[in-house]
């Protein structure tokens, strides 16, 4: 998600601008004052590394550019790891995640302004010309409302307002006529028949060309949408309002914010995730500032600085101190129920909260925001990139990592408001760890678990849209930048709005619903224009101050309880007892459990969050004793480790974990199957075997290649189309006998993974692999000897590709059927192979949760030990121990307090 650009300018290339704002004014202070303050805090930046840095993302845009318009154009995204396009409808179904897709060469409009910001006008101008020429907005197919809506309506706006900009200029876009505007139009009546409820909340999903309800438009049958996705719409529809002069965008718009706002729960004044569009009830009543939830709160704050409505600043001010009463634990920021917002509804955090610390610097807060972005930096530092969800405790939750921006969305606006040249530091690290473990010869590819450094095939517009504005502007000096970026506000997509807009074509009531439901506390609004000498103390060190305590947060301290233990410290009293700390046989721990909830409020707290943490780890104990996914990763030319594929484990072998990585050259195994004698043993000996899956167990084809002297084995699915990308990961299992024989390590990969390998080896005959527990650093002596252009690299990759395009896909589902493709071939029980794979119910919404839950660092034991003083054992320490041995008391305490839980759970569907 995206933060305002700053306040707004005098002078104007279109009509006059209104008088600043208080939140425009409170962010040109943060731009202008903090500077001169900051850097006395750490050595600054020359001006040399900046401009290196800022050539280098230009680079980088490029590369992952050029890539979409050479191997993907006009489809809309790019597939890096195959070097082609993704089209909808010819790939295996992603569930919701393809919702984004319309046919509409989305990562091109989403691109637009970017190649602006980055001085690419001559390319804009021909990215403009191929919009009007080849893009499609009558297509056949069900859209997200939402996404269709911040990425196509906002890239065509954003595209838009600097393409007049460009014209004014001179020199650029002369013969533009508004075209792209009235694409936008365009566009914007064919999202509107989703408004068509009670509410005022529009449907989540629109067909494109049939709109909600036919027969043939496949949607709106749907009751429930997100809160962002009904909250995100005002900054685009209101500009195409004001761009127009067709107000009825606008008021679409502004009646689903009004409706949200009429439905928070009154006694805490936050929003829960999901909603009814029909009846307003909550679907679901957990509330954060993460996904589902995010963007809403950032547009009330940008729709007052945009539009200049003092009834969106009220709304965003009184939800703000709603958030850092309850959902604020410093450095954390966690979900709470909303009808009960003392209590932690969940026990994670998803990567997409990174935004808030961004729009914490808009709303003038500095010192949460270093706080909750330096606690974000540590947990990146420890993976390269932010897991898409992590535990209180920084153990990965969700392992995948999708490119997201907003991390470096945070990063850029800190620096902008405090001058800290850490913050450069901070975006220097980004652009490394991105070259370093997502770039492969085709673009960037998504990692598919952060702890392998394994790849996805996926490459998504938001990537071209916002990582690389911001990692630019980071490094840019205001002279880098051919217009002046403080006029404009960024949208949740980066898109860029002009300020201007604020005073052209006001023709909607703005009604003020906000003092109907609420009187507001004068103290909400102490930071809307903040004294600048509070805000920025005449300290240098001020911002580094509040980064120290939070350097080894990660390493070294469990910070959901940071502030029970120091309480618990100063009364001599006992940190609270954790789910995973419990054992049945240690006494203490029975009397604590006859104490929650009987004793004080503290102990009922503590009562409840154990519950919680009891009922997840219950639910986590069949996850626990699967084995993590591996990592095999190509490390000759032209890869020199740049793709790294997701492998599935074997339950015989070596544990790559425990052992030293396999590294060798691949040969296929005659025959391909492995389920008899070698018949070239030669061919084999000392190097990673090929087999194919079917017709004998795993642990004999082991055997077989192993006798012919091979040291490893790759197993490739008979399934033609099967991925990681949209299969639970797989496990093999071994003959029901003795496998200590089996001493090489193996793994599995799916069809689609094989396929690369296989054609590796036909178009460079010489293929090396690393097999591991996760991908290591490349080689830097190999990398020196790569050419410092990728072309050859990404014509090589496309060869490598071509038979991937062979491939007869699977039938897809309508998207609106299924969420994900599992392939239940690849996972059926009657194949002659041995398998286990790990699935779940929730595999269809994401399958990356059922991976294991690991720690980032091994468990928060020290501050324990220190109070607790309990003998540390192995079964405690060590975060790959099964649960087995506790399944039992933790069955017996849940059965025990079912009544209770059963109370909890119905107070969430009866209070009001």
């Amino acid at each position: 998600m995206s933060e305002a650009g700053g306040g707004r300018g005098s002078g104007s290339s279109v009509p006059q601008r209104a008088p600043w704002s208080l939140v425009a004014a409170t962010a040109a202070l943060c731009l202008v004052s903090a500077t001169s303050v900051w850097t006395a805090g750490a050595a600054p930046m020359s001006r040399e590394e900046k401009q290196k840095l800022g050539n280098q993302v230009l680079e980088m845009f490029d590369h992952a550019y050029g890539n979409y318009m050479e191997h993907a154009y006009p489809a809309d995204e790019l597939m890096p790891l195959t070097c082609r396009g993704r089209v909808r409808g010819q790939e295996p179904s992603r569930g919701d995640v393809d919702d984004a897709l319309g046919k509409f060469s989305l990562t091109l409009i989403d691109s637009l302004d970017t190649l602006v910001v980055l001085n690419k006008t001559k390319e804009f101008e021909d990215a403009v010309r191929k919009v009007l020429r080849d893009v499609n907005l009558d297509n056949d197919v069900v859209v997200s409302v939402f996404e269709t809506n911040i990425r196509v309506l906002g890239g065509l706006l954003g595209g838009h307002s600097l393409a007049i900009m460009l014209k004014e200029k001179g020199e650029y876009m002369q013969w533009y006529n508004d075209e792209l505007l009235q694409m936008a139009k365009q566009l914007g009546y064919k999202l509107l028949p989703a408004f068509n409820t009670t509410s005022g909340l529009p449907y989540p999903r629109i067909n494109l060309k049939f709109g909600i309800r036919k027969p043939e438009a496949r949607t709106g049958t749907e009751t429930d949408t997100c809160t962002a996705c009904a909250g995100t719409l005002i900054l685009e529809f209101a500009a195409l309002s004001r761009f127009t002069g067709a107000t009825i965008f606008e008021e679409y718009a502004r009646k689903a914010l009004d409706f949200l706002w009429e439905k928070r729960q009154r006694s805490s004044n936050l929003v829960g995730v999901t909603i009814n569009i029909h009846t307003g009830d909550w679907v679901r009543k957990d509330s954060g500032v993460g996904a589902g939830i995010d963007s809403y709160y950032e547009y009330l704050l940008k729709a007052y600085v945009l539009l200049g409505d003092d009834s969106f600043l009220e709304r965003f001010n009184t939800h703000y101190d709603a958030i850092m009463r309850y959902i604020s634990q410093p450095p954390l920021l966690l979900d709470v129920h909303i009808h009960k917002p003392m209590l932690n509804a969940r026990t994670w955090m998803d990567a997409l909260l990174a935004f808030f610390p961004g729009l914490q610097v808009l709303k003038g807060d500095i010192r949460p925001a270093i706080e909750t972005h330096e606690m974000l930096y540590q947990v990146i530092k420890k993976h390269n990139f932010l897991p898409e969800a992590f535990t209180t405790d920084f153990r990965v939750h969700w392992a995948q990592h999708p490119l997201r921006p907003e991390f470096a969305e945070s990063t850029y606006f800190l620096y902008k408001a405090t001058g800290d040249p850490y913050y450069l530091e901070v975006g220097k690290t980004l652009i490394e760890n991105l070259n370093k473990y997502a770039r492969v010869p085709c673009g960037f590819a998504a990692m598919k678990d952060v702890r392998t450094g394994s790849h996805e095939d996926r490459m998504d517009s938001f990537f071209l849209a916002e990582m690389f504005k911001y990692l630019y502007l980071l490094f840019a000096d205001k002279e880098d930048i051919i217009f002046d970026i403080e006029d404009y506000i960024f949208t949740t997509e980066a898109h860029l709005l002009p300020l201007w807009l604020s005073t052209t074509n006001q023709r909607v009531s703005k009604k003020n619903t906000t003092s109907e439901y609420t009187e507001l506390d004068d103290s909400n609004f102490d930071w809307t224009c903040p004294n600048t000498q509070i805000l920025f103390p005449n300290d240098p060190l001020y911002a580094q101050s509040i980064r120290e305590p939070l350097k080894n947060v990660v390493d070294k301290s469990c910070p959901r309880g940071i502030i029970r233990v120091e309480e618990s410290l100063r009364s001599g009293a006992k940190p609270p007892l954790r789910a995973r700390d419990f054992m049945a046989t240690n006494p203490e721990h029975l009397e604590i459990l006859k104490k929650m909830g009987a004793a004080s409020s503290i102990d009922a707290e503590d009562g409840l969050r154990f519950m919680q943490e009891m009922i997840e780890l219950s639910s986590q104990q069949q996850k626990e004793q699967q084995l993590p996914p591996r990592a095999v990763q190509i490390v000759s030319h032209p890869f020199f480790g740049r793709v790294v594929l997701t492998a599935g484990p074997a339950q015989f072998g070596p544990d790559l974990s425990k052992h030293k990585e396999t590294r060798g050259f691949v040969a296929s195994s005659k025959p391909y199957n492995g389920c008899s004698e070698l018949t070239n043993p030669e061919a084999v000996m000392g190097k990673i075997a090929l087999i194919q899956r079917g017709q004998c167990m795993f642990a004999e084809k082991a055997r077989n290649i192993q006798n012919a002297g091979a040291i490893g084995g790759i197993v490739i699915d008979d399934n033609e189309g099967s991925s990681s990308d949209t299969a639970p990961l797989f496990q093999m299992a071994g003959d029901g006998k003795d496998t200590d024989d089996i001493t090489i390590p193996m793994l599995f990969l799916f069809s689609k993974e094989g396929g690369i390998i296989l054609d590796a080896i036909r178009e460079y005959e010489e293929v090396e692999v690393l097999l591991s527990d996760k991908a290591k650093d490349r080689d830097p002596e190999m990398e020196n000897e790569e050419q410092p252009s990728s072309e050859n690299d990404s014509q090589s990759a496309e060869q490598i590709a071509s038979r991937s395009q062979e491939i007869d896909l699977v039938d897809q589902e309508s998207p609106e059927e299924s969420s994900v493709n599992s392939h239940p071939e690849a996972l059926s029980p009657v194949d002659t192979d041995s398998a286990a794979s790990v699935s779940s119910s929730e595999q269809d919404s994401n399958p990356m949760e059922n991976l294991e839950t690991t720690s980032l660092d091994g468990e928060c034991t020290d501050l324990d030990n220190q109070l607790q003083e309990q003998p540390e054992t192995e079964e405690d320490s060590n975060p790959n121990v099964s649960w087995g041995k506790k399944a039992q008391p933790i069955d017996s305490i849940l059965a025990d307090w079912n009544e209770d839980i059963e109370a909890f759970e119905m107070m969430d569907k009866d209070e009001l």
